[in-house]
């Protein structure tokens, strides 16, 4: 009987956040105590890729300019060699990058890699500024369609084990607009991509602590993606001990009305089942 945690953050997202105060010991050491309390007995860390300065050799987006300062073979070591976790990271997809972001991948040793849509083309979706997608009068219905576009061409891309936070661009809730009418003819346009990779899909409570106010994905996405025969990754995307398997009792809810019965496990980028804990 397993629970997982694989999206995981040891620091928080802010840029001024350095790496030799997170990546300890001791702090890796708070998650493990929080993950035990909570019956999570898979525990792995997922680092945003945008962190890294290798990741600058991929894009070069003023966003990632601003956050990439860490060495990524350090922070591999970190895990491997200081921790009992998971090593993972969370890499966005970026179109006409792919090669590049292949590159950074391979030359790792990673138990799985989490594939992220954070941005549409250089808009972002869930970070407001300079670089937010909504503004400049963009529309939810372009830009609803467009991330689902993208995240079915993440999912076919075949970089990544696990599609993150499938409904990410809801993320908003009240604060930005949604589409009118059916929702369903937004996932639509990422299911080619998703069903033909079968690709484990995240079911993450981090959307419970945002605006959105809700699990990601959706249930009818969801329903979609498990009647395609894909796996599923349950996740917090905790930035903070506290948020370890966040209303974990929710999201099982929603799997076992569902049917589903099993969860991913990972180890060197191999996918296992294990019975839902």
């Amino acid at each position: 009987m397993t629970l997982t945690d694989y999206h995981v953050h040891l620091r928080p997202d802010d840029v001024d956040a350095p790496a030799e105060r997170y990546y300890s010991a001791a702090n890796a050491g708070r998650y493990r105590t929080v993950a035990e309390d909570r019956g999570i007995g898979e525990l792995g860390v997922s680092e945003h890729v945008y962190r890294f300065a290798a990741a600058l050799d991929v894009w070069r987006h003023p966003f990632w300019r601003g956050y990439a300062r860490d060495d990524i073979d350090a922070y591999c070591s970190f895990v491997r060699e200081e921790t009992d976790l998971r090593l993972g990271i969370e890499a966005d997809f970026v179109a006409g990058a792919e090669d590049r972001m292949a590159s950074l991948l391979e030359a790792r040793d990673w138990d799985y890699v989490v594939g992220s849509v954070h941005f549409v083309r250089d808009g972002a979706v869930d970070t407001s500024g300079d670089w937010d997608v909504w503004e400049g009068g963009r529309g939810p219905e372009a830009v609803w369609r467009r991330y689902f576009e993208t995240l079915g061409e993440a999912a076919g891309s075949g970089l990544f084990d696990v599609l993150a936070h499938p409904d990410l661009v809801k993320v908003w809730g009240a604060e930005r607009p949604r589409p009118e009418g059916d929702l369903r003819r937004f996932y639509e346009l990422a299911m080619e991509g998703i069903a033909e990779s079968r690709i484990a899909i995240e079911v993450s409570t981090a959307g419970l602590r945002k605006p959105a106010g809700e699990i990601y994905p959706a249930p009818e996405l969801l329903r979609w993606c498990v009647e395609a025969g894909c796996p599923v990754a349950l996740s917090s995307d905790a930035h903070a001990p506290d948020q370890l398997g966040y209303r974990y009792e929710t999201a099982i809810e929603l799997l076992e009305g569902l049917g589903v019965r099993e969860l991913c496990v990972f180890e060197r980028r191999e996918r296992r089942l294990e019975p839902l804990g």
